[in-house]
């Protein structure tokens, strides 16, 4: 009688960039024959992939690491917070194996060393997209790691290192083998999407017997020949991304962009050292709605930078109005242990931050109300995430998963996750539609 797999425990936190390593740690695990335990205690060891980008993230980590310990005690440390191991053994001295993000080898010869593979594994249990921790609709798809840029707030050059690019053909393989197994949604993500390739000076690779050069151009063109949804990630606004805007009109890839502008003040943006002038950000995107206007436009903002003053803040709010973007997440200035911008002067007291946060969401609710308000009576194609008994939870290309919102539909329709529909919009509100199908 065979001996039972070893059970390996898994906890991924932090951003989808994360995600991607969990999953391709956990593929390499089941390919050499490892069970994955759905909880501490059926576990033989526990590996927990952690985020380190700003201090609550550190805190959730070291809580979860001790979770881990205190329900299972045979603990391996993963992720960005590896870089700090000094940090996570002080608190944490019981922990088996320390590594840094993307670490895959290493994460696998602490395993090894501590959990040996069994002798004969079970590689038919692995499906050919690997294994996957978002539904079975949808994945994140990585093109690079690390970034080359030195935002003051941001601290993921120390942690990922600088820009490194994957080869366009590899991408394109992997991105095949997700939609032949049903993925019908590819996220493109990385730090500085629109900077893929450059780091490879656009190094030609051959693509389904093409020669295709690594730059975001070929990439989202490759992509879009494949039968699903393509959305793009983290793209700074460079004069580069205006090719990808006629692909989207003309259907190629969603006519979505996920812009981190973090914040439009000229003296704000010099100091966080941001790639971006607020003029010549607008001036770019009546441009980009000119020739694609179904263009939806995503972004984030931080408040509260050091140095931000009432008129700073409210050339941000100014921002908001003439640039009438659909989507848009805030936060409050955090200092990031590492980070530069913790010595620049005249800090912003963390109730001005608040009292800020709370003033730009309700400018930007407003706006969000209105533009989705103008959809009520088109209609548009959604693709199914969830089914209850009175409502199906969809989304259209307008609405990335977890971050959007959804478009709702009423009643038991005969629908399952991962299908597409055409709907009419029948209401909105400040978040999500609501609609119906079209029969």
């Amino acid at each position: 009688m065979n001996n039972p797999a070893p059970q390996i425990g898994f906890v991924s936190l932090g951003c989808p960039k994360n995600l991607v390593d969990s999953e391709r740690i956990l593929t390499q695990l089941r390919a050499e024959g490892y069970g994955i335990a759905h909880s501490y205690a059926g576990a033989d060891l526990v590996v927990v992939n952690t985020c380190g980008f700003i201090d609550a993230a550190v805190e959730e980590s070291l809580e979860t690491i001790g979770d881990a310990l205190n329900e299972n005690g045979r603990v391996i440390v993963t992720g960005c917070l590896g870089v700090r191991e000094d940090e996570v053994r002080a608190e944490h001295p019981g922990v088996l194996a320390v590594t840094g993000p993307h670490a895959y080898e290493a994460v696998m010869a602490a395993v090894h060393d501590h959990l040996p593979a069994p002798h004969d594994p079970y590689t038919s249990l692995l499906p050919p997209q690997g294994v996957k921790l978002t539904p079975r609709h949808y994945a994140y798809l990585k093109i690079s790691e690390g970034c080359n840029h030195r935002c003051t707030f941001c601290i993921i050059p120390q942690l990922r290192g600088d820009l490194v690019s994957r080869p366009v053909g590899e991408v394109v393989r992997e991105a095949e083998n997700l939609v032949n197994a049903g993925v019908r949604e590819l996220l493109v993500v990385s730090q500085d999407t629109s900077a893929y390739g450059v780091d490879l000076k656009y190094r030609s690779d051959l693509v389904g017997g093409k020669v295709l050069k690594t730059r975001l151009k070929e990439l989202a063109t490759a992509l879009g020949d494949l039968q699903a949804w393509t959305r793009l990630h983290y793209v700074y606004p460079y004069p580069s991304v205006d090719d990808l805007i006629p692909l989207m009109a003309e259907g190629v890839i969603l006519p979505y962009l996920d812009m981190p502008l973090q914040h439009a003040d000229r003296t704000i943006l010099r100091s966080m050292q941001r790639p971006a002038a607020s003029e010549k950000v607008l001036e770019r995107i009546r441009r980009w709605r000119q020739i694609c206007p179904d263009l939806t436009l995503r972004s984030t903002f931080i408040v509260g930078f050091p140095g931000e003053t009432e008129a700073s803040f409210n050339e941000l709010l100014a921002f908001l109005q003439e640039a009438r973007l659909d989507r848009v997440g805030c936060f409050t200035y955090s200092p990031v242990a590492g980070a530069t911008a913790n010595a620049l002067p005249d800090q912003v007291p963390e109730s001005l931050k608040q009292e800020r946060l709370e003033r730009f969401m309700a400018v930007q609710e407003q706006i969000s109300r209105e533009r989705l308000a103008d959809k009520v009576g088109s209609q548009t194609i959604v693709l199914v995430d969830g089914v209850t008994e009175d409502a199906v939870i969809a989304r259209s290309y307008a609405d990335a998963p977890e971050i959007d919102g959804n478009v709702l539909i009423g009643g038991g329709w005969d629908l399952e996750p991962g299908d597409f529909v055409e709907v009419k919009i029948t209401g909105s509100d400040a978040h999500d539609l609501y609609a119906e199908p079209v029969i």
